[in-house]
């Protein structure tokens, strides 16, 4: 049942209200922000959002799990759907915790710190199948139980924070509200990370956003852009420089701010250790590392191949790539992007690894992979979306799908690393 705070607040429009062309269907509804309704949850989607109508409006809720009942309160309007959070549960899910953080009611960075780990994980392999139905050549696939992180909480070595104009909170923009949540700790973060967050809070200014990224392995850490105080001075901490130390399985990597690296270093470990060992490598095979990066998966696995190329379109990674691969004689860094440099390659390849960013593979790539016909072909995606896309590409072309081993990357979100394993049949 709505309350009653709807009144006046229907004359008030966003500036999206002259983007929209016709009234808005929540116009209907009589209630707008800060207003609160019951309703019954249904399963989340693909992307791990929960959508529920509303008297025949679109309603995306946060904080709640399906099969719920519970009270909502709308955090924004939009032309077409609301934007809400659980306020008050009345049946609750047997899956449902109490969140560690005093956050994560409002900053939106963590969707899932109030539902059990190990639910958690069955939802990150349904979403995955979810999205594999949209494509009849893959939906049957076999896919692994998730596989869990070695932390829940304090795993990342990357941050992005934003910072406010006027008094220079440092925090998160919500989602939904898209207003500043300042934060004094986040418990996502490694605790290098929650040094600097602490020590900037209410004191950067003359920027919008700054990032923290911090070595796992070496205790490296770096700032970026340079911090000044409100008065224009250094701020005792160490910032502007342009590169960090990273280890992985014992290998030093050198990576620019502005190139790619995974935020999980420990599970990174484990993934690269998973497609070591399932390529079966034995020393002969000729390697293919695509949408390489700084090289990880090339230089992590040179010691169990002939020859591995490295194809990666950043400057900033390739550089990186390179620095990272000295002593290694069979790694060769080539810069280029990988639908142009697969397109012409005419070598016999034995294995490819594919680990492009979220929007997936370009097409040209999917077709050279299929000229080139390896023996194996690993498909590393973090949208779920379009890693089903690309699969039914790939098995349209002469491959076979054998199984995808989803991997939690980033505990307490919806978000999902997945590794799929194709193998060549004529």
């Amino acid at each position: 049942m709505a309350s009653t705070n709807a009144g006046n607040k229907l004359k008030n429009r966003s500036r999206g209200r002259r983007k929209y062309k016709g009234p808005w269907p929540t116009d209907e509804l009589g209630i707008d922000r800060g207003d609160t309704f019951d309703l019954v949850l249904g399963q989340m989607n693909e992307r791990g959002e929960l959508w529920v109508d509303y008297k025949d409006v679109r309603v995306l809720v946060e904080g709640g799990i399906p099969g719920e009942s519970v009270t909502v309160e709308v955090l924004r309007r939009f032309p077409e759907h609301l934007g809400t959070r659980v306020v008050e549960v009345a049946e609750s899910s047997p899956d449902r915790r109490i969140p560690e953080c005093r956050y994560a009611a409002v900053c939106t960075g963590c969707q899932w710190q109030h539902v059990s780990y190990e639910r958690q994980l069955q939802f990150k392999r349904d979403m995955v199948v979810d999205a594999l139905s949209s494509e009849d050549s893959v939906t049957d696939a076999h896919v692994l139980p998730t596989l869990a992180a070695p932390q829940e909480l304090g795993y990342r070595n990357h941050a992005r924070f934003s910072v406010g104009r006027k008094y220079g909170e440092v925090g998160y923009v919500n989602a939904i509200t898209r207003s500043l949540v300042p934060v004094e700790r986040c418990l996502l973060m490694h605790d290098s990370i929650n040094e600097v967050l602490k020590a900037t809070q209410r004191r950067v200014t003359g920027m919008t956003q700054f990032s923290v990224r911090v070595g796992v392995g070496t205790g490296d850490r770096l700032v970026q852009p340079r911090l000044k105080d409100d008065g224009g001075e250094p701020m005792g901490i160490e910032s502007g420089g342009h590169h960090l130390r990273e280890k992985m399985l014992g290998r030093e990597f050198r990576v620019a701010g502005s190139s790619f690296f995974q935020v999980n270093t420990e599970q990174a470990e484990r993934m690269v250790e998973m497609v070591r060992d399932r390529l079966e490598l034995s020393g002969k095979e000729i390697l293919i590392d695509a949408y390489a990066g700084v090289g990880v998966f090339a230089i992590l696995l040179a010691p169990y191949a002939h020859k591995v190329f490295a194809i990666e379109d950043s400057p900033s990674a390739v550089e990186d790539g390179k620095r990272n691969a000295e002593g290694l004689d069979n790694v060769e860094v080539v810069l280029g992007r990988s639908e142009v440099v697969l397109s012409e390659f005419e070598s016999h390849v034995d294995a490819v690894i594919l680990d492009p960013s979220r929007k997936g593979c370009h097409p040209d790539v999917i077709a050279a992979v299929g000229r080139l016909a390896p023996d194996h072909v690993v498909l590393v995606s973090c949208d779920v979306g379009s890693m089903a896309r690309d699969l039914a590409s790939l098995v349209a072309g002469p491959f076979v799908l054998e199984e995808i081993q989803p991997v939690d990357m980033f505990p307490q979100t919806r978000h999902i690393e997945n590794v799929s394993f194709l193998r060549y049949e004529a």
